[in-house]
């Protein structure tokens, strides 16, 4: 889209046609393989995360090629950005996504990553490229179609610059906070004690100093949210204002043959773009390389995935309440997934293997702590905690930013769909005994049955069909098979 719309709007031929064709090579068979450079330390095998550190930081150079290539477009018409807010927005979302692309290969090196991850420094990062690159990049190409389509001048330049300042702004707020956040947090989980101990060993402790980040980050997606909405109401009255040509008649001359053949170093892709089946077959045969050469040997090497004798598979009612888990949206703000440092370990308990994920359809290791990792939950705390929590966290974690999830006391488990997912979870390679979904729900009712009168005994009244007793059965699953080795 850069490459189609900036050259129109600046008036300008793209700075290098050579390195565009290389920027667009060379960035769709690398970044296939840059995704393991979010599970350093993790259960992931140890080849793939040094093929995603390798490629991340290869990464680095198509992307500012395409970032150089559009910024050095704009090559004698800088005097046309002061003016044109539609410049504007291309400038800064080039940069961001200049600085979006160094950020993520300096992630990818393990020694940064291992204060970073988990930690709101990645939600800064992705929302520099989203909200920069891509949200102004997006912004950019409607104020200069739209006109166009309509066949009018834009509404108003003055609120296409209010947008365009207002927006820059609300990046700033949400992502500088978000950074500091990010740093406040990795830093505190990982301090010890002159005596070594954890210095802040209650998570809770990192959560209350990064509060009032947090409300910059929010007061930082309210101007961003306040642009768009005046880029809604600019764009609306331009269409308004003009009259829409739904089928305009258009035709372009043949190119002449001395510009096919001129450069014979590029003629060959020229033909290519001419044949777009061609072209899309090369590009997914460029993206399937990476992505085979990263799963195929754990599909086909069981090895890949030791087994272990004490993990076995969840019953009816914790399969249930481990959907419920993914529904609320547990796994946005905990990870399972503790790495092997000792700030980890001391803090969560054992270390995570691969073969605890055997039966995780899909595995939840997460990619953010707003709460804590929760793989040796079970056991941690009673039911009545586990309820008390759910029901209004604040009462167990004074200072929790945790929701209340209330309506789980109430509302009641469906169990019609209970076979159907004990024989998903069958076809997947989970060991459940022959015929078990017969009796899955008899089982699933006497488990639910044995939290409520444990819950009664509390002074908790629930029904056992209610959805937070499958929740609570789950977490206090969690991490119980290898503490039972």
């Amino acid at each position: 889209m850069m490459y189609y719309f900036l050259p129109k709007m600046a008036n300008r031929p793209i700075y290098s046609y050579k390195l565009s064709i290389l920027h667009f090579w060379s960035l769709i068979f690398i970044y296939i393989w840059a995704g393991p450079h979010h599970l350093l330390y993790t259960s992931l095998p140890g080849w793939a995360q040094s093929l995603g550190v390798a490629f991340s930081v290869m990464l680095i150079a198509p992307s500012w090629g395409g970032m150089i290539n559009g910024l050095l477009t704009l090559r004698g018409a800088w005097d046309k950005v002061r003016e044109d807010p539609i410049l504007k927005f291309m400038v800064v979302g080039l940069t961001a996504y200049g600085m979006a692309t160094f950020e993520g290969p300096m992630l990818a090196f393990k020694q940064i990553n291992a204060i970073a991850h988990y930690t709101d420094w990645i939600v800064a990062h992705v929302h520099v490229g989203a909200l920069g690159w891509n949200g102004f990049l997006t912004f950019a190409i409607l104020y200069w179609l739209i006109p166009r389509i309509y066949k009018t001048e834009l509404y108003s330049k003055k609120l296409a610059s209010f947008h365009f300042w207002i927006g820059t702004l609300g990046i700033i707020f949400y992502a500088v906070p978000l950074y500091f956040a990010g740093f406040t947090q990795g830093l505190m989980w990982k301090e010890f004690t002159p005596e070594g101990v954890l210095k802040y060993p209650n998570f809770l402790e990192t959560v209350i100093q990064i509060i009032p980040m947090y409300m910059l980050r929010a007061l930082g997606g309210l101007f961003y949210l306040v642009g768009v909405i005046v880029m809604t109401y600019n764009i609306i009255k331009t269409a308004k204002a003009g009259k829409l040509v739904a089928d305009e008649a258009a035709e372009a001359q043949p190119l002449p043959k001395e510009f096919i053949a001129q450069g014979t170093d590029r003629k060959w892709h020229r033909v290519l773009e001419r044949k777009p089946m061609v072209f899309m077959v090369l590009s997914l045969i460029v993206i399937l390389i990476g992505g085979m050469i990263e799963m195929m040997p754990t599909f086909s090497i069981k090895s890949n995935i030791p087994t272990i004798a004490s993990v076995k598979p969840y019953s009816a009612l914790e399969l249930q309440g481990r959907d419920l888990y993914i529904k609320e949206g547990c796994v946005n703000c905990h990870s399972q997934m503790i790495r092997p440092f000792r700030s980890e370990t001391e803090r969560y308990g054992e270390y995570s293997k691969a073969g605890e994920f055997v039966y995780d359809h899909p595995f939840l290791w997460g990619s953010k702590r707003t709460g804590p990792d929760l793989a040796r939950e079970g056991g941690k705390y009673s039911n009545a905690w586990h309820f008390n929590h759910l029901v209004d966290p604040q009462t167990m974690s004074p200072g929790s930013i945790m929701p209340p999830y209330e309506w789980l006391s109430t509302q009641a488990l469906d169990t019609t769909n209970t076979v159907a997912k004990i024989n998903a979870m069958r076809t997947l390679g989970v060991p459940y005994a022959e015929g078990y979904e017969h009796q899955a729900n008899q089982d699933l009712d006497a488990q639910a049955k044995e939290i409520a009168a444990d819950l009664r005994k509390n002074n908790i009244k629930v029904k056992s069909d209610a959805e937070i007793v499958a929740l609570i059965a789950y977490l206090q699953r969690l991490g119980t098979d290898i503490k039972a080795q």
